[in-house]
């Protein structure tokens, strides 16, 4: 499956690690589809993070004003890009510690089904085990 999604970048020179993480947290409460920070150098050898937010149009703008509000950001880039994704299938794996959420995605002949890992914690606590003994049972 294809469809269009919006990457919004800025390079940041005066933000702290936790004031990302923050920023972060509110764009995915607004609906962004995934965020990321990366560190890079600037002019002057100045060491900062360059912001990245993958959005659909509906959340852009909040996107847009979230990272204005809560960065030193002054300016972004934009671009929308295509993009390729596997069609997705919420499913229930049986585990021997007892159900679990999944996903089972696929993409012309390829299959293959991911535990959520939300649902997986929730059970190995529950059952007193490492979450990897959860994550690593197939359907």
């Amino acid at each position: 499956m294809t469809d269009q999604i919006y990457l919004l970048e800025t390079n940041l020179d005066d933000c702290t690690g936790e004031v990302l993480a923050y920023c972060m947290d509110q764009l995915f409460a607004a609906g962004a589809k995934d965020v990321w920070y990366t560190p890079i150098f600037m002019k002057k050898g100045r060491p900062a993070y360059a912001l990245s937010v993958m959005c659909k149009e509906d959340v852009k703008d909040a996107c847009v004003r979230i990272i204005f509000r809560e960065t030193s950001a002054i300016g972004m880039r934009v671009s929308l890009q295509d993009r390729v994704i596997m069609d997705r299938e919420a499913v229930t794996v049986d585990t021997p510690y007892g159900p679990v959420a999944a996903k089972k995605l696929t993409f012309d002949d390829i299959e293959k089904t991911t535990i959520e890992f939300e649902s997986a914690r929730e059970l190995a606590q529950k059952a007193g085990v490492p979450v990897r003994e959860i994550l690593n049972q197939k359907e």
